[in-house]
């Protein structure tokens, strides 16, 4: 759904190197997610899956973290998958097409006349994000209701009253109230809820026992929470499932997203024309799913995030392989992992990272504390601690805990974030995605 961390972070476009691995170095694989987890850098489940057999699935980290105890994460733990949910919606919504029910040329206006431009967004528009509706979970409103259940009604207001980015079909942006909307339409042709939708045309199909509409978590039921590190994991709130909804309300896990993708694009759930029409990219977007190059070979898929959870979904055709990984605690980027991953696979040149780092007592971090502005970028960041972290947050953004890695230097993995400090002068520069800022402390 939402991922609001520093700056800009995109989980797609992997790149990777291809041979054709019949075998490969799982006891390498191995180590890297032992690493991952022995350094606290991330909590998840990962699943490869080649022609249709599970060829290799871990799990690191716990699935619930309390004062009592910690529940570790096995492979059959089920994490909130967010915008791979849209996957599911555009499968339904293509099938709905096949039966006659709808057509992609059908205007908003059927369904919903009171939102903006309804006759003139078509389903297809809103398919491959071309609508113009504004994305409601940018807006600053949304981090005060996303715990709070919503009616569709009550929904369908926010959308009302938004103003259009653009026209539709003028350009293509990504924005969740596109698949919100489809989900809504899914049920008005049907007369059922969604959950039942999805269990009636694909979970019920394929087999998926661990697949469907999410609600409050329940641990009893192998469904884990999910974290934020500070030093140590700290619990995430958790956005109501009624929000959501057809844009990023699915509960499942990486066996069970493998076995979906595969029954997609073996043609179990929709018809190849269909198909075909999903993976069209038209300014990178696909209808519910997204292209992802792999050097000469390509792959198609979608990733996701909603709290602190972080998923990814993608099957390369040609390779006959199916990835996704779940995870419910990030340090190192997702998308690191998964180059990780994938070059393990591959037998490409890889290392395994090491994630260096020293102890600080608490009293030497109070002379990096206080606010900090910049003349190139226009935001301030406050620096503050929390016993032996570091912790930065730049104006309008979420805090984030930074790791020693050396004298006066420390970094946030996630974002790709540096910032070294030189107090003699009460600067500090931040270095991230190649970029080079200089900020000063205020007086």
């Amino acid at each position: 759904m939402k991922t609001a961390i520093f700056f800009a972070i995109f989980l797609l476009g992997l790149s990777f190197g291809t041979v054709h691995a019949q075998n490969f170095d799982k006891a390498k694989m191995d180590q890297l997610f032992d690493v991952l987890a022995q350094k606290e850098k991330a909590m998840g489940s990962l699943t490869l899956s080649k022609n249709g057999n599970v060829i290799y699935s871990r799990a690191i980290g716990y699935s619930s973290i309390t004062d009592a105890g910690k529940q570790p994460s096995t492979t059959v733990t089920k994490y909130r998958i967010g915008s791979i949910t849209k996957m599911f919606t555009t499968t339904m919504i293509f099938q709905l097409v096949e039966e006659g029910k709808l057509k992609l040329i059908t205007t908003l206006d059927t369904y919903f006349p009171k939102l903006p431009n309804a006759n003139k967004i078509t389903i297809g528009n809103l398919l491959n994000h071309r609508s113009g509706l504004h994305n409601f979970t940018n807006d600053a409103e949304y981090s005060g209701y996303m715990t709070q259940p919503k009616t569709q009604d009550e929904m369908l207001a926010i959308f009302a009253k938004s103003k259009l980015d653009f026209q539709p079909n003028e350009k293509a942006e990504y924005s969740n109230t596109n698949f919100v909307i489809l989900g809504f339409i899914i049920e008005k042709i049907t007369k059922q809820s969604y959950s039942i939708n999805l269990k009636q045309r694909i979970t019920s199909k394929t087999g998926l026992s661990n697949t469907y509409y999410g609600g409050k978590t329940n641990a009893n039921n192998n469904e884990c929470f999910s974290y934020q590190f500070a030093g140590y994991w700290k619990q995430m709130p958790e956005t109501d499932m009624s929000i959501p909804g057809g844009a990023g309300a699915i509960v499942s896990n990486p066996t069970d997203l493998t076995k979906f993708i595969e029954a997609l694009f073996s043609l179990k759930l929709v018809k190849q024309s269909s198909l075909d029409q999903m993976k069209k990219i038209t300014d990178g977007f696909g209808m519910g799913m997204f292209q992802i190059p792999f050097y000469d070979h390509k792959a198609w898929g979608h990733n996701g995030g909603i709290d602190g959870f972080g998923s990814n979904l993608a099957y390369f055709p040609d390779d006959g392989l199916a990835i996704a990984y779940c995870t419910n605690g990030q340090v190192f980027p997702m998308n690191d992992i998964l180059i990780g991953v994938l070059s393990i696979y591959f037998n490409k040149d890889y290392s395994i990272p090491t994630f260096t780092t020293v102890s600080v007592k608490t009293e030497e971090l109070d002379k990096y504390l206080g606010v900090y502005s910049s003349t190139q970028l226009p935001l301030k960041i406050t620096i503050t601690k929390d016993n032996t972290s570091l912790i930065a947050q730049a104006t309008g953004q979420s805090s984030f805990p930074l790791e020693a890695t050396g004298k006066d230097k420390f970094k946030f993995d996630q974002a790709g974030v540096v910032m070294e400090f030189n107090t003699d002068k009460n600067e500090m520069t931040l270095k991230q995605n190649g970029g080079v800022f200089l900020f000063t402390k205020d007086k």
